[in-house]
């Protein structure tokens, strides 16, 4: 299986991990996947791969699954004497962010969305300067075509939306339609590509430097993720809107652009609204939640913003879910559900931010 878990959401992945554990009872499985929540909970033992992008890679002998996944964060392979990496990836254990009291760039009724087989209902909110709205949810539940209607691409069939912002939307999923280089795309987006800015805040924590002379239509999924992340933070914006951004990514560039989109939203005094399911991604990115919560593929209602520790109990609790931290590399862990540490935090309606 390589990479089950792009565009599924956290139940989803848990589900497709039971599945294939039920699997490994009579067959060998092998997996490539970059959530280590759920290679935690589906693999035996781990091989590394690491080497230079685009040019070598190399495969290590079989670990286990937490002392193989530490040392891959910390970026040094003891039994190989390798240094895979010159900076180790921290996961950062902090509280919940309060919401911020920021000015009010526009605010927004509520509003209705009906297709043949599917209602979205959701209320009135504000959009605030330099914030980073995090949104959650099950799959098919409303995320992206709220983000679509906020962004201008479809109306609603009750309520008005009119934001009178300029809006940046990264789709959930990307089309190729340009036969150009990477470079050429990003120079006719922004004027700001040539700056000494554009390469320190945009171009390295991507790592595009080696992607600006090939062809859009020859990278990956990955390379085709991080460059229409660039895209989307290129344009001239109030409002940035990204639609699971972490798809395709592997761990360090997921932390690489997670910071990178929080420095940008608050450097530049602009909003972002995040859709994801990664958890820790949007734990680190976000100053409030909106969670969608409905029948998936039925209906959808979107509620919120709360604040942050609120936000993730609302969304946890009803996918019946709590995750712990790793001693070691303070890396998010989904508890076994039925286990002590799952029937204790429940107990105390704390899904996520434990003693923070």
């Amino acid at each position: 299986f390589d990479e089950i878990t792009p565009y599924l959401d956290i139940h989803q992945r848990i589900k497709a991990a039971n599945l294939i554990r039920e699997v490994s009872k009579e067959s060998t499985v092998v997996i490539v996947e970059h959530d280590l929540a759920i290679l935690d909970l589906l693999a035996d033992a781990v091989h590394i791969v690491y080497g230079t992008p685009g040019v070598y890679g190399v495969i290590t002998h079989p670990k286990g699954v937490r002392v193989g996944i530490n040392e891959y964060l910390r970026g040094f392979l003891p039994e190989e004497n390798v240094r895979i990496r010159t900076e180790e990836i921290k996961f950062e254990v902090h509280a919940p962010r309060a919401k911020k009291e920021a000015f009010i760039l526009a605010k927004f009724d509520g509003f209705r969305k009906k297709y043949p087989k599917f209602t979205l209902e959701v209320e009135g909110g504000d959009i605030r300067r330099g914030e980073v709205m995090g949104i959650v949810g099950p799959n098919a539940t409303g995320k992206t075509t709220f983000s679509k209607i906020l962004a201008g691409l479809i109306k609603p069939d009750i309520g008005n939306i009119n934001l009178d912002l300029k809006i940046s939307y990264k789709p959930q999923y990307i089309k190729v339609d340009q036969d150009i280089r990477v470079d050429q795309l990003l120079r006719s987006i922004t004027d700001r590509f040539d700056s000494s800015y554009y390469k320190t805040e945009i171009n390295r924590p991507l790592h595009l430097e080696r992607l600006l002379d090939q062809n859009i239509t020859e990278l990956s999924g990955g390379e085709l993720q991080r460059v229409a992340i660039a895209a989307c933070l290129s344009r001239s914006a109030d409002l940035y809107i990204l639609d699971e951004p972490s798809a395709h990514l592997d761990i360090e560039q997921r932390a690489l652009a997670t910071s990178m989109i929080r420095r940008f939203a608050e450097n530049n005094e602009v909003s972002v609204l995040v859709v994801d399911h990664d958890i820790y991604m949007i734990d680190l990115l976000s100053d409030g939640l909106m969670v969608f919560v409905g029948k998936p593929g039925v209906h959808g209602n979107a509620l919120g913003p709360f604040e942050m520790r609120d936000g993730m109990n609302c969304f946890l609790k009803k996918v019946d879910i709590t995750f712990r931290r790793d001693e070691e590399s303070k890396r998010p862990r989904v508890n076994k559900i039925g286990s002590k540490l799952d029937r204790d935090q429940k107990a105390k309606g704390e899904y996520y931010y434990q003693d923070l």
